[in-house]
């Protein structure tokens, strides 16, 4: 952020305000955890904000602080359209482009008040007042504590904050072991720890807190791998009929697509995951080294993210989605 930028921010907090703060449509550790962080942040100087999430968020983030005030637009549209058209102020967190919202695109591309966009992905969007946009950082929490040290209130941070703030650095970051974890990124978390961050706690709390289902539905998962050692890439499936066998609460997939890359010789992985109640495939990408499955989403299913982790989907069915994706790799050379 510049000076113009940063004095801009102050301005618009200068007087309480109803705030309203958007993650993207099915929120992970990172899009809940810079929302509630900004929520407690702006708590702290007597606004009045809100957490509005587009649809559920999984039941692993259920703990972070504040997680019970977050309001569900899917759940009460007509109570959050209020909210929204009321609010002063809109904060978007971790996505650049409104449709990530889903249906709630409708009712903010409606407003008239300020946006200040705080995001780490590709290609943004231009909706914003400010817009704090840089795809260097591993996660958008990681830049929040950024923007609060940018507004020279970092000793506003408290435990609080940094919990909300250190999950999303860790799960963002692949529990520290992308890439795009810096040198910086471990002097956040450092600073975090010695705020009374419990990131042992945490870390179990996101990843080892399983259900038998999950764990069956995971076994299922890995049964279903496919491997294709010519083209390095591995790929995952899971048909609704098999999340329904496994009883799948929201977040039991999440970070199932990264397995693949644990096979020695595979860089790009893919999981396919069928949703009959939306009529969608739900696609995840990841990748190791140069390939970039950011284009590759975009390019292929309407998707795209990071240049190693981006999303997709498709509104075909589950094979004929899977066998377009066997067509393309089928022509990739990958490094």
């Amino acid at each position: 952020m510049n000076e113009i930028e940063i004095s801009t921010v102050q301005e618009l907090l200068s007087s309480p305000k109803k705030i309203a703060i958007i993650p993207h449509r099915s929120p992970d550790g990172d899009a809940m955890g810079s929302t509630l962080a900004l929520y407690h942040f702006l708590l702290k100087l007597n606004h009045q904000p809100v957490v509005i999430a587009p649809n559920d968020f999984p039941n692993f983030l259920a703990w972070l602080p504040g997680a019970e005030t977050v309001l569900i637009y899917e759940n009460d549209k007509t109570n959050c359209a209020t909210i929204l058209k009321e609010a002063q102020l809109v904060f978007t967190l971790d996505f650049n482009a409104l449709h990530r919202t889903g249906e709630m695109e409708h009712v903010l591309n409606k407003l008239t008040v300020p946006f200040i966009m705080v995001d780490h992905h590709q290609k943004p969007d231009t909706f914003a007042m400010v817009t704090y946009s840089n795809t260097a950082f591993g996660s958008t929490c990681e830049m929040i504590y950024n923007f609060i040290s940018f507004l020279g209130k970092e000793k506003l941070i408290d435990k609080t904050i940094g919990t909300c703030l250190y999950t999303g650095i860790m799960t963002d970051s692949g529990s520290f072991r992308f890439p795009s974890t810096t040198s910086n990124t471990h002097r956040v978390v450092a600073n975090l720890i010695d705020l009374g961050v419990e990131n042992s706690d945490i870390h179990n709390q996101v990843f080892d807190a399983n259900s038998y289902n999950r764990l069956q539905l995971l076994g299922r998962a890995l049964q279903n791998m496919k491997v294709f050692p010519e083209h390095k890439t591995a790929y995952i499936s899971l048909s609704q009929k098999e999340l329904d066998e496994f009883h799948y609460v929201k977040g039991d997939t999440e970070g199932i697509v990264n397995y693949s890359l644990t096979i020695k010789g595979i860089h790009f992985a893919a999981i396919f995951i069928e949703h009959l109640d939306e009529n969608i495939i739900k696609i995840s990408f990841r990748s190791q080294g140069s390939f970039d499955v950011n284009q590759f989403a975009r390019d292929h299913f309407q998707g795209g993210g990071h240049i190693n982790a981006a999303g997709g989907k498709s509104y075909d069915t589950l094979a004929h989605a899977i066998n377009k994706f066997e067509k393309i790799i089928a022509t990739l050379e990958i490094e």
